[in-house]
């Protein structure tokens, strides 16, 4: 059995700071079939934000034609710890009519959390996510953090309810762990670090779980402050940090002999 890599991509546009500026930068659906056309064959996971699938239907119908998973992101892309469980609620309906509205008969079992803001003080959300139908979350970054971040997690996926939460798949850089297989930290980590990473999960039988965002290969997008760092001039810096290496790189992983596999096949195989 060939080694698991559970790819996937947040569909979400930069959150641009302040709210409403335009800028430049390259097409979202254009930047959407670069990622599918790296892919080939082999099936992945998008998670959708609800305005994006309004904005871009057509994309997110492709998306879903080409046989990938959509999965919810939130409507707006809004943190978790600026929600209550209602609000929640009526935001992952309206992320979920959105998706439909572009792809009809997407099965939408999955969600991630906006900047992985699933801490213990959120932790509420899984009871919201179960009471709506859905299977899994993949919305843990299992470390410290300086966004968010629950060092107590563990790397093994657990079951809260009949929520299935799989968390990133983490490694020691120093004394930091990082999720490695993630946009910033793939495009900024050695990439010979990052091969013995994934080589390493393949000898102990564990898939890699990561995510990309369409920024990660827009190499001509004007340089905003994004939303999402709080003001963190370094963060915001690491955001455009070699994003033309990132396809590269992630051909590098496919002479690794990966198989890419949709979050929702890999969680309905979990015990």
């Amino acid at each position: 059995m060939k080694p698991l890599f559970l790819f996937s991509v947040d569909v979400e546009e930069f959150d641009v700071d302040p709210p409403g500026r335009a800028f430049r930068r390259t097409s979202l659906p254009d930047l959407l079939a670069v990622y599918v056309r790296w892919l080939g064959e082999q099936k992945a996971t998008f998670f959708v934000v609800g305005e994006v699938a309004r904005r871009f239907p057509e994309a997110i119908r492709a998306l879903h034609a080409a046989g990938h998973e959509l999965a919810c992101h939130t409507d707006s892309h809004r943190r978790l710890d600026e929600m209550t469980p209602e609000v929640l609620r009526h935001d992952l309906d309206q992320n979920r009519e959105a998706i439909l509205a572009a792809a009809p008969a997407a099965e939408i079992t999955g969600f991630r959390a906006p900047v992985l803001s699933m801490i213990p003080t959120t932790a509420w959300a899984y009871e919201v996510l179960e009471s709506l139908g859905f299977e899994y979350s993949s919305s843990v970054l299992a470390a410290k953090n300086p966004l968010y971040g629950w060092p107590e997690f563990g790397a093994v996926p657990r079951r809260f309810g009949r929520v299935l939460e799989m968390p990133l798949t983490m490694a020691r850089f120093g004394p930091l762990s990082v999720p490695f297989a993630a946009g910033t930290y793939f495009r900024c980590l050695p990439a010979a670090w990052l091969l013995r990473r994934f080589r390493a999960c393949a000898r102990q039988g564990t898939p890699v779980l990561g995510y990309f965002h369409p920024y990660d290969i827009d190499t001509a997008q004007e340089r905003v402050m994004n939303r999402g760092v709080r003001g963190n001039p370094l963060l915001n810096a690491l955001l455009y940090f070699h994003r033309n290496r990132t396809i590269d790189r992630l051909n590098l992983t496919r002479q690794e002999g990966l198989r890419i596999v949709p979050y929702h096949e890999y969680a309905r195989s979990v015990p």
